[in-house]
C-alpha cells in the first residue's frame, strides 16, 4: 500500500501548494492546445496531481484511498509485476485525457485537472476482478460493483453530452473504460473469470 500513500501525500501537497499559486495550476493543468502545439506532453500526467479546491481533492482521494490500497495488494498475488499498479493509475491519468486532448486540441482556454480519471481506472479495475462486490451508490445505497458500474457510465455518458458545469465527465467515462480493461490487457484468462463470476451472481 505504500505507493497508493506516496501518490496521496504528493498529490495533496502539490495541489495544497497551488490553490496558493495559480500560476502553477496553470503550469500542471491538462491544456491540450498547449500539449499539442507546444509539446507540453507532461500535463498528461501533471494534470492529475492538482484539484480545484479541498473538496475536490477530498473526494478524489478518499475514492482513490479506498480502492487504491485493496489494488496494489491485489496485483502481486495476481502476478502482475511491480510496474503495473503504476500503470494503471498513470495510465488511466493519461487514457481519460485523450478525448479532450483530440476533441480540444484548438482550444487554447479549456483546461482540466484532477486525478478523477486515475482514480475511474482504479475504481473500475476493482469492480472488474470483483463484479459482485459492494459499492456504496451515493455513498449510501449498497450495489453490486457491475452495477454501480453500468449506472455510473450511463451517467458520465449523459451528463458528457448533457454539457455545462465544471466536472470533466468524458475523464470519468474514459479512465474506467481504461480501468476495465486493463487487467485483460495484462493477462486475458482473466476475462472468462469476469463472466463466471457474473453468473455465480445471476446474470
Amino acid at each position: 500500500m505504500l505507493l497508493t500513500y506516496i501518490i496521496i501525500a504528493v498529490t495533496a501537497v502539490v495541489s495544497y501548494l497551488c490553490f496558493k499559486n495559480r500560476e502553477w495550476l496553470d503550469r500542471l493543468s491538462m491544456n491540450p492546445y498547449r500539449v499539442v502545439r507546444n509539446g507540453e506532453w507532461y500535463r498528461l500526467i501533471t494534470h492529475g496531481f492538482v484539484h480545484a479546491d479541498t473538496m475536490h481533492l477530498f473526494v478524489n482521494m478518499f475514492t482513490y484511498w479506498s480502492f487504491g490500497a485493496y489494488m496494489e495488494q491485489v496485483f502481486p498475488y495476481l502476478g502482475f509485476g511491480a510496474w503495473a499498479y503504476p500503470l494503471l493509475y498513470f495510465g488511466g491519468m493519461a487514457a481519460a485525457s485523450l478525448y479532450d486532448l483530440v476533441r480540444r486540441r484548438n482550444d487554447e482556454f479549456y483546461s482540466s485537472i484532477g486525478a478523477s480519471g486515475a482514480v475511474s481506472a482504479v475504481l473500475f479495475c476493482s469492480i472488474f476482478l470483483n463484479p459482485t462486490e459492494k459499492i456504496l451508490l451515493f455513498a449510501v445505497l449498497p450495489v453490486p460493483g457491475i452495477v454501480f458500474g453500468i449506472l455510473y457510465l450511463v451517467y458520465c455518458q449523459y451528463m458528457a453530452k448533457r454539457g455545462g458545469g465544471n466536472i470533466n465527465h468524458n475523464a470519468h467515462f474514459y479512465g474506467a473504460l481504461y480501468g476495465f480493461i486493463f487487467p485483460v490487457l495484462l493477462d486475458p484468462s482473466l476475462l472468462p473469470r469476469f463472466f463466471e463470476n457474473l453468473r455465480g451472481f445471476g446474470f
